[in-house]
């Protein structure tokens, strides 16, 4: 096993030894919104005509856990480190920015599909799930977690301290994972707010991940997928060059 393979390892058996916390939780979590939210509103909302509302509900669900445990895995591991003051160790090690990168984002992909998988295991208990275009939800999934364990490893980089890693999460992760449609449709929204949820990434992520199940959209998913592709290609150009440069690591 060599260097990058190493750190790998050691950040998926970081998540993976606290599965309980890392795991169990964020699907717990998932499954009450979608107990209560699919109960309290399925006889009243009404998406597309052949989808019920709780089937509605569990893409957007399980790829909302995949973004935010994609994001928490590498944005934790960093700030855990630059806190408790072990990062050197991984400073003197012969491993590149791009090692670096493959582990933190590869690992924070792991867990966000590892979580995601889980959400539609229990959620199959409760609703029946349609696979219309699987190529689809895998390409999102995995496209997705890239994209969030890349914010993650940049947030984690420029955070120093954990309120300010919780100040990312709670004002510009968390509102643009629940303005995304998560939990409905953006032509219910007035013109104003679906115009603005077009330049929320947050929701073509959502959006095309959804389609793969039912086989319709509010957006094409070719543009979905550029969108997502375009913005992932952006922020990891972004994070190589913070490591690259050392940025808050060597300073």
């Amino acid at each position: 096993m060599n260097g990058w393979q190493t750190l790998l390892y050691k950040e998926v058996l970081r998540f993976w030894k606290v599965a309980f916390q890392t795991i169990a939780g964020p699907v717990l979590t998932a499954m009450l919104y979608l107990l209560i939210f699919g109960h309290a509103l399925e006889a009243h909302v009404k998406v597309y005509d052949t989808v019920s509302y709780t089937a509605f509900l569990v893409p957007g669900l399980a790829m909302m856990s995949v973004l935010q445990n994609a994001f928490a895995n590498s944005s934790s591991s960093l700030i855990m480190s630059k806190v408790m003051g072990n990062l050197i160790f991984l400073l003197l090690t012969p491993l590149s920015y791009m090692h670096w990168y493959v582990a933190y984002v590869g690992a924070a992909v792991v867990r966000g599909v590892v979580v995601g998988v889980g959400v539609f295991l229990v959620a199959a208990l409760f609703t029946p799930i349609s696979f219309v275009a699987p190529l689809w939800i895998l390409v999102f999934a995995f496209m997705g977690a890239a994209l969030m364990g890349t914010l993650g490893l940049i947030a984690g980089l420029w955070a120093e301290k954990f309120d300010q890693l919780a100040a990312f999460q709670n004002f510009v992760v968390m509102p643009m994972t629940f303005l995304s449609g998560v939990f409905y449709s953006i032509h219910s929204l007035p013109a104003f707010w679906q115009s603005v949820s077009h330049f929320n990434p947050f929701f073509y992520m959502i959006d095309g991940f959804r389609y793969g199940f039912f086989g319709v959209s509010d957006a094409s998913p070719w543009l979905s997928f550029g969108v997502v592709a375009g913005s992932l290609l952006a922020v990891s150009a972004v994070a190589i060059q913070l490591l690259r440069t050392g940025y808050k690591l060597r300073s």
